[in-house]
């Protein structure tokens, strides 16, 4: 029996483990230099004004929701292809939320789409828009630049599945995470994704005041006094969302890796492509725009109609050869909690729900195991086409 394949895992080598070690023998292993140090090579990476790090990206949107003042009624709009955090954190805050349907192959809402929401719901002030930028794949996000500039409202880019990736504007490159044409950018670090801290996250902004309150959000609403070090304040009840020093020491080892780890999610991506490209009346991976990628998922669009198929049927023909694919993700209007009814149809994301299936990506993913996935694809294509 083949070893068992996962869609995704953390890589983690000895530099790693040293410099984890190493923190453990630091004087602080709660907030201290490793929290700084880490804060302060994401920023300077990235060239934004201000970073955050806290233990997860769920906890970095609600900070970001947080620094934005975002409160009972405020008008949310978000992809309803999502993971729940940016649905949860808003809803705890009292937020009125707007699923947007999303583009039946990248599985990623578009502004028009976003337009679209707005007219049939007759939503006249918007508060911000959470952009999510499904699998590392940068689709559309100039467009919403403009469309956050043309709406008056804030852009909240959740980019917890796009470390590392890069946009052009105007022949010049910038990181997702910049901020340089959003308000601010959240990150997330499980192990899962492109680098991790164990668990983990990180709040970028270049505003000043977002920045204050995150800073304060995230510790418990302390302010401590300059001059009296053992003096301090609350300004206003809040949370605890600090990460370690042991966390943040992983992060900065596994930052350094950040290209090679992403140069390999791209091998990968392409030679998916490459092999499959034979069967492209029943399997496609979409052409995107943007080819500098963070490259988190693979995302197969399945025929499954041409196939008379279902996806179910996929998953349990790969997983009796020990392959477990991901689903990413159940729309968030299909789960138990959400009671909400919508003018607008979900067209797109009832087709990219029924089609698109993750496929295993991660850094030590070798080339036999490769292709033995793709092998099994093709036996699942042929076996059904057999059956016509």
């Amino acid at each position: 029996m083949k070893k068992k394949i996962n869609y995704g895992k953390h890589y983690i080598d000895k530099l790693d483990v040293n410099l984890v070690i190493k923190s453990l023998n630091e004087n602080l292993i709660t907030t201290g230099n490793y929290v700084n140090l880490f804060e302060k090579k994401i920023s300077d990476k990235f060239k934004c004004k201000y970073a955050f790090s806290c233990n997860s990206g769920t906890a970095g949107l609600h900070l970001a929701y947080l620094a934005i003042n975002l409160k009972k009624n405020d008008i949310v709009l978000m992809p309803s292809i999502n993971f729940v955090s940016s649905y949860s954190m808003a809803k705890q805050l009292g937020a009125k939320i707007f699923l947007v349907d999303v583009d039946p192959l990248t599985g990623q809402m578009t502004p028009e789409k976003v337009l679209d929401c707005i007219k049939l719901n007759k939503i006249n002030k918007i508060k911000v828009i959470i952009t999510m930028y499904l699998g590392g794949y940068i689709e559309n996000n100039i467009n919403f630049y403009n469309l956050k500039n043309k709406l008056k409202c804030y852009l909240i880019e959740d980019a917890c599945q796009a470390f590392g990736a890069k946009y052009n504007f105007k022949n010049k490159k910038y990181y997702i995470g910049s901020c340089k044409h959003s308000d601010i950018c959240v990150f997330s670090f499980h192990p899962v994704k492109t680098i991790t801290t164990g668990e983990g996250g990180m709040v970028v902004t270049n505003l000043k005041l977002f920045s204050e309150k995150i800073k304060i959000f995230r510790n418990h609403g302390i302010v401590t006094d300059k001059k009296k070090y053992w003096k301090y304040d609350i300004k206003q009840t809040s949370f605890n969302y600090r990460l370690s020093d042991i966390n943040c020491a992983l992060g900065i080892s596994q930052l350094k890796k950040l290209n090679k780890f992403i140069n390999q999610r791209k091998k990968i991506f392409y030679e998916y492509k490459d092999k499959l490209k034979n069967f492209k009346d029943y399997v496609r991976i979409h052409n995107y725009n943007n080819k500098m990628n963070g490259f988190h998922l693979i995302i197969l669009n399945i025929n499954f109609n041409s196939l008379k198929s279902y996806k179910n049927e996929f998953f349990k023909f790969l997983n009796k050869y020990n392959i477990f694919p991901q689903c990413h993700f159940i729309p968030l209007y299909k789960f138990s909690f959400h009671k909400k009814k919508y003018l607008n149809k979900f067209t797109g994301t009832e087709e990219y729900t029924k089609n698109s299936v993750s496929l295993p990506v991660y850094f030590d993913l070798n080339k036999n195991d490769i292709s033995y996935i793709i092998k099994v694809i093709k036996k699942f294509i042929q076996f059904n086409i057999k059956k016509f």
